[in-house]
């Protein structure tokens, strides 16, 4: 470390090795006699200290370190075998040839919505904000998934308290069109209130959801709306074509010839 020296005759401003401190020699600009001083009497700057110290000098407070919120190994292997088995099951269930049974379906959207949920925000929470974790982590990530599984129900019972449509496969598109923003509406809000999220991290996290079960529903054959239910959603058909009156069983020859009105 370089020793400031400042010259009391010509007063110019040089350094000299660590070296010579305590040792006298010649200013190299005026020749005077000069002497380097110690290096214990160099002047240290402190910066500012932080926070309250004891007697010796030392921080009270210790620095609060971010913990990294990741997802576990054990976690990742759990999210793959879920959706394995989740593709096999509505695989399954497409191929039985057979109508998705209602109760599978709400009980598919209900317990797909906590893990969906949890992935979502492992994955779109801010990196620089410490997460929830513990029971409060599963109290917010209850809630959102419960307001998430309850927007099915709302598609499902609107257009057909309006509509008065007998199931969801007549659900005609401009109700899909008008109930699809409402529901995007509904779980952001929820996921920016309970998980705290940004606006738009709130409608990825809806959508991640609304899309996997969008998905899971059309690959087990569900009808969701008239679009994707073929002749099945189709509420009114084309009347038939009107058929000729029976023959009474007379021959065109025995036909009654036709009354002649004269004036």
């Amino acid at each position: 470390m370089a020793i400031q020296v400042t010259c009391p005759g010509c007063l110019k401003r040089f350094s000299v090795s660590e070296k010579f401190a305590g040792k006298s020699g010649p200013c190299p600009s005026c020749s005077k006699p000069i002497k380097i001083p110690e290096l214990t009497d160099q002047v240290v700057i402190h910066g500012p200290a932080e926070g309250p110290a004891d007697s010796k000098g030392r921080p009270i407070f210790k620095p609060i370190r971010r913990k990294e919120f990741k997802l576990s190994k054990l976690a990742m292997i759990g999210i793959a075998v879920g959706t394995v088995v989740v593709l096999a099951i509505a695989l399954a269930v497409r191929f039985s040839g057979s109508e998705p049974p209602v109760p599978l379906l709400v009980l598919g959207s209900i317990l797909l919505a906590p893990p969906l949920v949890m992935a979502g925000y492992t994955f779109l929470r801010d990196d620089e904000l410490e997460g929830y974790t513990g029971q409060e982590l599963l109290v917010r990530g209850g809630i959102t998934s419960l307001v998430f599984a309850l927007t099915w129900g709302l598609y499902a019972l609107i257009p057909t308290y309006l509509h008065g449509y007998e199931s969801i496969a007549e659900i005609a598109a401009l109700d899909l069109v008008i109930m699809i923003p409402i529901m995007v509406a509904i779980g952001m809000f929820a996921s920016v209130a309970a998980m705290e999220l940004e606006f738009y991290q709130g409608a990825m996290h809806y959508l991640s959801y609304i899309i996997v079960t969008f998905v899971l529903a059309l690959i087990m054959g569900t009808k969701i709306a008239s679009p994707f239910a073929g002749d099945a959603g189709a509420k009114t058909r084309a009347p038939a074509a009107p058929t000729a009156p029976a023959n009474s069983g007379k021959s065109d020859g025995e036909k009654k010839a036709p009354i002649k009105v004269f004036q």
